[in-house]
């Protein structure tokens, strides 16, 4: 088999079935020929293709070629913190620390880059070495580049003791940043914060680093107080064996207990989502019985009903209202007919949004970072409707979404729309994808007053309870 067919594999909107009959019947080889094709118009000629389908096989292809070379922060940050390990273990003296993207923590990265002063050069070329990065090229002593077996790129900025916090704050924020700052090189701090009080200006937290409006605030002593993980008090949108889940409910709330947290929201697929082991109303009556007990059990934690509703063609939610009623809290998402317009994308989610029983709008785009692009949305005209309707928006914390995008963060705060930072956990690991979010969240500018569960687990109670629809 050509190599390149198994890459057209991974391709979107083509299985094993397709890729065989355009290897055969086309000569198709590999994702390049696959791209010819489609602008040659030759998908069409053969049974069981058409236009739509060629589309949306070169719109795909577009997308995985578009993404080339970039990769997902918890993907380089994992990598990056085992470099750092090693380091600090074979260089114990040294001091060094992220820079660039992966400081910023913006959620899709370059490269992986890091920092040190006063390490010799030699050492730390062996130390890359033992991690599996061979060196790539060297800007004099100031700049080391490395490049792992699998093309991931390391760029390592040497620096003197003396220089150390000019560079970092250099190498940290991204061009805007810097010029709008009045920054200008050749000075010596003791810190960060000494530079930017020189700059007469504010700290700005690395995530802030973006030049998306931060240096004004900083100027009128305006820079959030933003999130920080120990202020979340629960964790909303979770899944169970009820559903799609790996662990059970007890084991579930008991992991959610043992990590300190007050509460848990269990969010199971609702009736529609077949491919997901849905809850028909009978299930979702028993689960409910389990968790009054676990209640009782694990008080003074406490289990939050919920469900996963799917939003359905029209914007409906996929219960009749007694089952909707039944439940504290209700997350709605779109999992189905993701091929829309913007326009027809944004009546389902405001139809949705308008029910009086959605609480949560769940991963508002449907997006998957660098493997599928959301389907587009009127964000204001989402996150107006959700303030006049009191619905919270979610920021799902699973590395691969991420979504809504941190970037409307500040226009949801504007209009006092709280964002919930879920997890959207399938089993007890997926809880530890909170980080991802807060990572997220703080580049948005979030505060812990503006984050749905930063609330108690009394508050909490209080808020359900005052939403309930008589």
């Amino acid at each position: 088999t050509p190599e390149g067919i198994l890459d057209m594999l991974e391709i979107k909107g083509i299985g094993p079935k397709k890729v065989s009959v355009l290897w055969r019947e086309l000569g198709v080889e590999n994702i390049g020929d696959l791209l010819g094709a489609c602008n040659e118009n030759r998908l069409v000629q053969i049974k069981g293709f058409g236009a739509k389908t060629q589309d949306i096989i070169r719109k795909a292809i577009e997308f995985r070629i578009g993404n080339s070379g970039k990769y997902k922060y918890a993907k380089l940050e994992e990598i990056a913190k085992n470099i750092l390990s090693v380091w600090r273990k074979e260089i114990p003296s040294a001091s060094v620390t992220f820079t660039g993207e992966l400081r910023r923590k913006c959620e899709i990265l370059t490269s992986i880059d890091l920092i040190c002063f006063d390490t010799d050069i030699d050492r730390i070329e062996k130390v890359m070495v033992k991690c599996g990065f061979e060196k790539t090229e060297s800007n004099g002593n100031q700049v080391l580049s490395f490049r792992s077996e699998n093309g991931t790129p390391v760029h390592i900025y040497v620096t003197n003791r003396d220089e150390f916090y000019s560079k970092l704050f250099e190498t940290t924020g991204n061009e805007k940043h810097i010029s709008e700052s009045g920054y200008q090189s050749g000075k010596k701090f003791d810190s960060e914060e000494h530079l930017y009080e020189s700059l007469k200006l504010n700290f700005i937290p690395a995530e802030l680093r973006e030049g998306l409006g931060e240096i004004e605030l900083a100027k009128n002593n305006q820079v959030p107080k933003l999130l920080k993980p120990e202020d979340l008090r629960g964790i909303l949108h979770n899944h169970s064996t009820y559903s799609d889940g790996i662990h059970t409910l007890r084991e579930m709330a008991v992991y959610c207990k043992e990590l300190g947290y007050e509460y848990l929201g269990i969010s199971d697929h609702s009736q529609t989502a077949f491919y997901a082991h849905g809850l028909k109303p009978e299930m979702v009556l028993k689960q409910h019985l389990e968790i009054d007990q676990l209640n009782i059990e694990l008080a003074p934690f406490k289990i939050f009903k919920g469900i996963e509703s799917d939003i359905l063609g029209d914007g409906a939610l996929d219960y009749e209202e007694d089952i909707l009623a039944s439940f504290d809290f209700i997350v709605a998402s779109i999992h189905s007919n993701l091929r829309m317009t913007e326009e027809k994308a944004t009546a389902r989610l405001l139809h949705a949004i308008e029910n009086p029983y959605t609480t949560i709008l769940g991963h508002p785009t449907g997006r998957l970072i660098l493997a599928r692009e959301g389907y587009p949305i009127n964000h204001e005209k989402i996150i107006d409707a959700c303030a006049w309707n009191g619905v919270v928006i979610e920021l799902n914390a699973s590395p691969y979404r991420l979504d809504i995008d941190w970037r409307w963060i500040q226009y949801a705060i504007k209009k006092d729309v709280m964002i919930s930072i879920n997890p959207d956990a399938h089993e007890k690991s997926g809880y530890h994808d909170m980080y991802y979010g807060v990572c997220a969240a703080r580049k948005g500018g979030l505060t812990k007053e503006m984050t749905f569960n930063a609330k108690s687990r009394d508050e909490m109670t209080k808020y359900f309870e005052g939403r309930r629809v008589v």
